[in-house]
């Protein structure tokens, strides 16, 4: 989401959230968060710590096993996934001197067949979303924790699972705590939540943290069905849990309190879902949805619900595609003519290259930065004025930077403007 203080107001997110803490929430569960980009908990059983996720770098891991070594005492029997994303797991290699076992959920639905084939365009456009490649002072944060270890040439040393689960729901007593983990899908295939019945604690993965959700990742990558992530959280909120503890950002804290953020949150996924549905049913684009469609002033304004990971109108997007895939339905869109060939059309009807280029550094000027952008990408689609075209185009993404909520949006502007002028 852009705004007039967007850099200012992730700046202040992250200060708040993203410090270093290891919390003892109750009598032996400790929830530690700002040490690396995700959270781990500890919970303490009768002779052993059982680990949920493992941070995301190798480095990160170490210092949280001498955290565990010097307060907790005990070595580590057990070490649960909530996911498979790597900043949950990179941190595993950390953990192996106890031989523990390691316990994760298979995906509910596999990649689709040739994925692999995708990933140079995803490693670059994942470096680009987490801005791995930008200053300390270019990224603020990754908007749901620090930036990750390898941003700072660490390793991530990844463990695979010992134990993979096929099921929706396993009990399981592991060193006298009794543990239920239940499949909660929603941002990936194999999420799980952990409850712990004995100290009415839920552990919920990334199913719920403390901002706008990434409903659609700017990387690239297959549908996260909004849908099934409702459900999910309906999953979560029929637990009258005490302490909701979050792979990312704060715990959660009281019954009434967790109760109020888990509607909260889903009410806002739903109606994105539901405004959008309705919308496509009306014969309206993606882009006027996209446009129309913001988050409802009462969700905009509650603090666990900023954009600054997700966004609204990418989600917008994501749901159109999903439901109605890429044709909006305008048969002016069938066949349309070649990108190249509609860009020297259209800066020969608005006077010429020399004409295009005056406007987009008049844009500039008078801060019309997304126009910029557009007359700048004719330019570069028809190949003419390329060397400014490009140097005006970096310009002009590195203003919108500025206005960009999504650290994830941030970066990507940066990253690329900083590709164009390289």
């Amino acid at each position: 989401m852009l705004v007039d203080n967007g850099s200012q107001r992730l700046r202040d997110f992250t200060e708040e959230n993203f410090q270093e803490n290891y919390t003892e929430i109750t009598k032996g569960i400790w929830h530690i968060t700002g040490l690396g980009h995700s959270n781990s908990i500890c919970i303490e059983g009768e002779s052993s710590v059982i680990l949920i996720d493992t941070l995301d770098s190798l480095e990160r891991g170490k210092i949280l096993l001498q955290f565990i070594e010097e307060k907790i005492r005990k070595r580590i029997s057990t070490i649960i996934y909530t996911h498979g994303h790597p900043d949950h797991r990179g941190g595993a290699g950390a953990f192996m001197e106890s031989n523990p076992e390691v316990i994760a959920f298979s995906p509910i639905t596999p990649s689709l067949e040739g994925t692999a084939m995708l990933q140079d365009i995803q490693n670059q456009r994942g470096s680009r979303q987490f801005g791995y490649n930008l200053t300390d002072g270019e990224n603020i944060s990754q908007g749901i924790g620090r930036r990750e270890g390898i941003a700072y040439g660490e390793q991530r040393v990844f463990v695979p699972p010992t134990t993979v689960y096929q099921q929706d729901q396993v009990v399981r007593e592991i060193d006298g705590i009794k543990l239920e983990l239940t499949r909660v899908p929603g941002e990936t295939e194999d999420q799980i939540m952990i409850w712990l019945p004995e100290k009415k604690v839920l552990c919920c993965g990334d199913t719920y943290y403390g901002c706008f959700p990434n409903l659609y990742a700017i990387r690239g990558g297959q549908y996260r069905d909004l849908a099934q992530w409702l459900h999910s959280l309906d999953k979560l909120a029929s637990y009258r849990c005490k302490y909701l503890l979050p792979g990312h950002t704060a715990a959660v804290i009281g019954s009434a309190q967790i109760q109020e953020t888990l509607q909260n949150f889903r009410k806002a996924i739903d109606d994105i879902l539901t405004r959008t549905l309705v919308g496509m049913n009306q014969g309206k684009s993606a882009d006027h949805l996209a446009a129309e469609i913001r988050l409802q002033p009462e969700y905009a304004s509650l603090p666990y619900l900023g954009e600054f990971y997700g966004c609204a109108e990418w989600t917008v997007r994501a749901i159109y595609a999903a439901y109605l895939g890429w044709f909006d339905g305008n048969p002016t869109h069938l066949h349309p003519l070649p990108p190249e060939e509609k860009a020297v059309k259209t800066i020969a009807l608005m006077g010429g290259s020399k004409s295009v280029l005056g406007a987009a550094k008049e844009a500039l000027i008078t801060e019309e930065y997304q126009w910029t952008l557009e007359l700048c990408d004719l330019l570069l689609d028809s190949a003419q004025e390329v060397t400014e075209a490009k140097a005006l185009k970096a310009s002009a993404l590195r203003y919108l930077a500025e206005y960009e909520t999504s650290a994830n949006g941030r970066h990507y502007y940066l990253a690329s403007a900083r590709e164009l002028t390289e």
